[in-house]
This record gives structure tokens, sequence and C-alpha cells, in this order.
């Protein structure tokens, strides 16, 4: 017997193979969130619903904050004022006629009436809305001012006829004057040139303050070229003027034949041509310089410079006559300061020795004498010597040139105008470098007897490295840094001896 399922079971049985819904996932909540945006304590629902004793259970309706007492008083009705309300002007209706019943419920405007109380009205950019009847002003016209004249137009004022005339006139003259200049002037060009058109240039170059080209033209009058004759024998060296009276200031190995031989001849060449004869006046054989005098009116005298100013990289330039070429320029720059340089002496004299300034200008034999001038024309040296790389003296400038300091040959120049002669202090003593191309110092070779190296305690063969406050590094340094000084300084002097450094006291006598 079959038995039919209860709907009990039926309703079981179907459920069995439905899917069950999943889960809810309640994820954690952050306690600074919930803190922030969770509900307040004490409410359970959505909103809090504001209550009152009177609503029961209904929100009471929010109430704005009454309006501050500056407004309250400043728009706010006065005591005593009567409420006014908008209403029609008494005794009218709408169209005009009297209020009639029911009147109190129409509106205070009609569509007819004044369009622009109407809400409904639509907004037209349009004409301005005018009542029935009413019609358009005209535009109203404006008042013209008077018209400015053209001498107002012009200058601003009013002016007469009479002085405008006048202005015009003068206008008019001037113009005709230059029109008249300008065909005088062209007519002038086209005799001079004729029919051609000749484009023509003057040759010149510019020479502006401070260039070799202007430096060498303010400088070349003041320096000369000295010929020397003396027999068969003869040469030719450079010279500088340094005073008005005459004085050229020259090197002793220039005019050594003349100033040993009466019959010499020496002659003095100016850059105008002049020749004239010069006279020994004196001779300083130790530092290679020599002072001539001429009989000229207002020769051209050089400035001279401070060559204590001078410092390596300056440029300098050499002008003089090499081999014979007068009034030959040269350029260069200053190579070194306070380079000792000795040379043999001519014919018996004692060694020259100096303090020079080393430049790579070029000076070759004739230049001796001859002027070193800076980047203003100012003499700061006298070019005395070249070094040169034959061993027979006779080859020219491989851009070691030499030249007294101005300073120092100023000095000598004036004592032999005034004295003929130069005297030098000295240590007394002969010295010789310790080993060549060193700077070991100057071994003491002898001591003069009863000189002032005696009697200070120097003894041969002690080493000399330093004089004063000048390290001395070879012979030649030892006699110029002696003759930085006057005769009679009390200066120190350091030797070395046994390999012991000692330093003595030197009262400095006269060579």
């Amino acid at each position: 017997m079959n038995e039919r399922a209860t709907p009990q079971q039926e309703e079981s049985g179907q459920n069995e193979h439905r899917l069950r819904p999943r889960p809810l996932a309640r994820p954690s909540v952050d306690p600074a969130s919930a803190a922030t945006f969770g509900r307040p304590e004490g409410v359970e629902g959505s909103f809090d619903l504001l209550r009152g004793p009177d609503t029961h259970g209904r929100p009471a309706s929010p109430r704005s904050a009454p309006p501050p007492q500056s407004l309250t008083e400043a728009f706010g009705r006065q005591p005593g004022d009567e409420e006014v309300l908008l209403q029609r002007p008494e005794g009218q209706n709408t169209d005009g006629a009297s209020p009639g019943p029911g009147d109190d419920d129409e509106p205070l405007w009609t569509a007819d009436d004044d369009p622009w109380r109407d809400p409904a009205a639509p907004a037209v950019l349009g004409k301005p809305a005018l009542r029935d009847g009413a019609a358009a002003d005209s535009d109203p016209q404006r008042p013209t001012g008077p018209l400015l004249s053209l001498p107002e137009v012009l200058f601003g004022r009013r002016v007469k006829p009479v002085a405008l005339a006048l202005l015009a006139i003068i206008a008019l003259a001037i113009g005709a004057g230059g029109g008249a200049v300008g065909w005088a002037i062209a007519t002038a060009g086209d005799s001079l040139t004729g029919e051609l058109n000749i484009a023509e240039a003057d040759a010149a170059k510019e020479r502006p303050a401070g260039s070799v080209a202007d430096i060498a033209q303010q400088v070349a009058p003041s320096v000369v070229s000295i010929e020397v004759e003396a027999g068969q024998a003869g040469g030719v060296g450079s010279g500088v003027v340094i005073d008005p009276e005459g004085y050229v200031l020259t090197n002793h190995h220039v005019v050594s034949r003349a100033s040993r031989d009466d019959n010499a001849k020496v002659t003095v060449v100016f850059i105008d041509g002049t020749r004239t004869s010069g006279e020994v006046v004196g001779t300083d054989p130790k530092t290679d310089l020599a002072v001539l005098k001429v009989n000229v009116e207002n020769p051209v005298v050089i400035e001279v410079g401070d060559s204590a100013e001078l410092a390596p990289g300056d440029r300098v330039m050499a002008i003089g006559s090499p081999f014979g070429l007068e009034n030959t320029v040269t350029e260069g720059i200053v190579s070194a300061l306070n380079r000792p340089v000795t040379a043999p002496g001519e014919n018996g004299d004692p060694p020259v020795t100096y303090d020079a300034i080393q430049t790579d200008a070029a000076i070759n034999p004739g230049n001796s004498g001859g002027a070193l001038v800076d980047s203003t024309g100012a003499l700061v040296g006298i070019n005395a010597m070249i070094r040169t790389a034959g061993s027979t003296g006779e080859g020219g400038s491989i851009g070691l040139g030499f030249a007294i300091p101005a300073n120092q040959a100023v000095e000598i120049s004036e004592s032999l105008v005034r004295d003929g002669s130069m005297r030098h202090a000295s240590l007394g003593v002969n010295a010789a470098s310790v080993a060549a191309n060193t700077s070991q110092g100057a071994q003491v070779r002898n001591v003069v007897p009863d000189g002032p190296a005696a009697g200070a305690g120097i003894e041969e063969g002690d080493v000399v490295v330093r004089v004063g406050e000048r390290q001395v590094r070879n012979a030649a340094e030892l006699t110029v840094a002696v003759r930085e000084h006057e005769i009679g300084d009390e200066v120190p002097v350091r030797v070395v001896r046994g390999g012991r450094a000692l330093t003595v006291e030197v009262t400095l006598g006269a060579d």
C-alpha cells in the first residue's frame, strides 16, 4: 500500500536540498573609530529624538536663536510704533473701483496693472516696462562745445594769425638755407672728384694710450745712440737723457775707450738726426754705469719711474740701437727681480756686479745703455747685459736680458755728476761661490788685513750665508747684499764655520 507523504514531510525534504544563507560577517570595530563615528552614549536608535514635556513623543521643532541685540535695535520696531502691513491704497480696488464684497482675498496686483509687481511675469531682457498710454521720452540733445582751431591743436593755446604767419616764414627760410648749403656742398664735391665716384680712406691706425706704439713715440726722443771712435777701434751703444742740462746715462763699457783715451771721440745722435759731441762726466766700472754731458737746448728728458714697484710679469719695453739700428723697440715682461749678475771687467777694470732686472725683451749688442720702460713709459732700468748660448759671447738674444734698476742707476748717476766717481760699501773680503750653480753661500778666500771683516772676526774658509735680512747664495749675491747698505752701517753677518753657524756684527767700510 502506497502511503502519501504529508505536506510537512514534503517541505522538509525540499529544504534539505536548498542552500542556506551565509552567516553574517561582522568584522571587529576599531575602538578609536567607534569613539569617533559611533552612537553617543544612551542613544539606541538611528537618531536621538528631541523630546519635550508637551510633545508627547513627537519631535520638538527646533527653534532658531534670537537675533543679536544690536540688530534688533538697528532694524526692529521702536517702542510705540504701529504695525504696518502691505495693503492697497485705502478705498481703491485693483481696477481702481471701490472695494466690493470678497475683495479682501484678491491679490494686491494684476497682470494688466503693474507687471513689475507680478511674480508670475516672465524675466525677459527688453525695453523698460511702461504703463498704458505712456510714451518714451526722446534722447536729450547734449550741448556741443566750441571746436578747436588749428593753432589750439598745434600749440595748445590761441595764437594770433600774424604770429602763425611769421613762424611759417621763418621755417621756410631755414629750409631754404639748408637746401642751399647742401646744393653747394654737393656741387663742390663733384668739382673735386670729377665724374668718378671714388671711396677714399685715410691710411691711419688707432693707437690708444698705453699701447706699444704710443709709449714708443713718447720715449724715443729721450733715447740716443752713442758712437765712440778711438783710433781704428770704435763701438756703438745707447743712452738715455735724464736731466734737462743735457746729462745722458749709459753703460761704462760703452764709453770705456773714451774714459781711458783723451783722443777718443764720443758722438751722441738724437732721433731727429741731430749729432753732437759728448763729454764723459764720470764712470762707475763696478756697476757698469757712466754719465755723459751734451750741449743741446731743451732736450727731451725721460720720466724716471720706481723700479722697486716692479713685479715679475709686468710688461716692459727695451728701446735702443742694437747693432747700430737706431730707435729699435722690443717688448717683453719682467722675468725676475733682484737677480745678482756679474761679468769680468774690461781692460783691467774690476768685475761688474749688480742686482739686475731680468727680462725676456729682446736685447742685443748695441742696446747697452738704452732704456727699459714700464707700461706707462717711465724708466725702470738701464739695459746692460745679455746671456748668450755661444761660448764667444757674440750671439744674439735668447730671451735672457739684464738691466740695472733705475733706482740704483739714478743714485749712482747723481754721485757721478756731483763727484765724478762712486764709492760702495765693502765687507773687506774676497769670496767665491761654494760650488758652481749652487746656492750654498759665498766662501771667504782671503780677508783684507785691518778690514771690516777682519775686525769682526771673520776668517778664511768661513761661508757667508746671510747679510742683514738678505740671504747669500753665491759670491755675486754677497757683493750686492753688502752694497745695499751705506758705508759705516753696522750689519749682522751670518757665517758657517766648521759646520757651526755664527753671527757677527760688521761695520761696513768703503771699497
